[in-house]
């Protein structure tokens, strides 16, 4: 009653302007989005917030917007990302997740996986010319989740897909094996947050990286555990023939 009594109230203030990121609710802090309506956790939001927007659109303040339930992420400063060349903001919440691995050797320590991710960035930025590394985020055996470019920037991982989805990979080469308990928790706990968060759709499509090209990758052994996931949807590409023989395309790399 109490938490209703709170919502009225702030409906009935007159609260104008777009500044729906920057308002501090009374119990759920800075932590509003301006999203669809059917896109709000609980339908808990504020309507004249996001005055600029379509009618569809407020501002959203339900209480699973909030980190509470999000894993912890490395962030870029925390492993020592190179700053990017340029940024390109993407449209959230996004409809895809693509899931990737990097191929190579895998990372069972935060040190070590701290070193394929300095690895990662510069093979995608010094060799493939890229802006910055190309993964949304990747995800180590150690657990651990790591930024790349993160949840609002275009990120380049899949061709056709990159401004509409969200790639996470996993740190090493799954064609024989799946991923550690460790990394497919910490990958699904990110998607997880991620919809919390207003960044991925609650309707979002899950995909494997050969689903959308002609590429081996995540890897026979992880696909075949993503396509157990309930959000997974197969597709049938009629404008390429698959050829699966081929790695993870842009990431052909030994072992570092």
């Amino acid at each position: 009653m109490l938490l209703l009594f709170v919502i009225t109230a702030l409906l009935v203030t007159p609260i104008t302007g777009d500044s729906c990121e920057s308002y501090n609710h009374p119990q759920y802090g800075k932590t509003g989005r301006c999203i669809k309506t059917s896109n709000c956790p609980g339908g808990l939001y504020i309507s004249n917030l996001c005055e600029s927007k379509p009618n569809d659109i407020k501002c959203c303040f339900a209480s699973s917007t909030s980190t509470a339930n999000c894993p912890s992420i490395v962030t870029r400063s925390g492993w020592g990302a190179r700053a990017a060349k340029s940024k390109t903001a993407m449209t959230t919440p996004v409809p895809y997740v693509v899931i990737h691995h990097t191929t190579g050797g895998t990372c069972t320590t935060k040190s070590a996986c701290i070193t394929k991710m300095k690895g990662f960035q510069n093979y995608h930025m010094d060799s493939n010319g890229w802006a910055d590394i190309g993964y949304s985020f990747l995800v180590g055996e150690d657990g651990n989740i790591y930024e790349g470019r993160g949840w609002t920037y275009v990120g380049a991982h899949t061709y056709g897909y990159n401004s509409k989805s969200i790639g996470i990979s996993v740190i090493g080469d799954y064609t024989s094996r799946k991923p550690n308990a460790a990394a497919i928790n910490a990958v699904k706990a990110l998607i997880k947050c991620g919809v919390s968060k207003g960044h991925i759709k609650s309707s979002y499509i899950l995909r494997g990286h050969r689903d959308l090209d002609s590429t081996a990758c995540p890897g026979n052994s992880f696909y075949n555990e993503i396509k157990k996931w309930n959000n997974y949807r197969s597709l049938v590409r009629s404008d390429m023939g698959p050829s699966f023989n081929v790695p993870e395309d842009y990431l052909v790399m030994q072992d570092m």
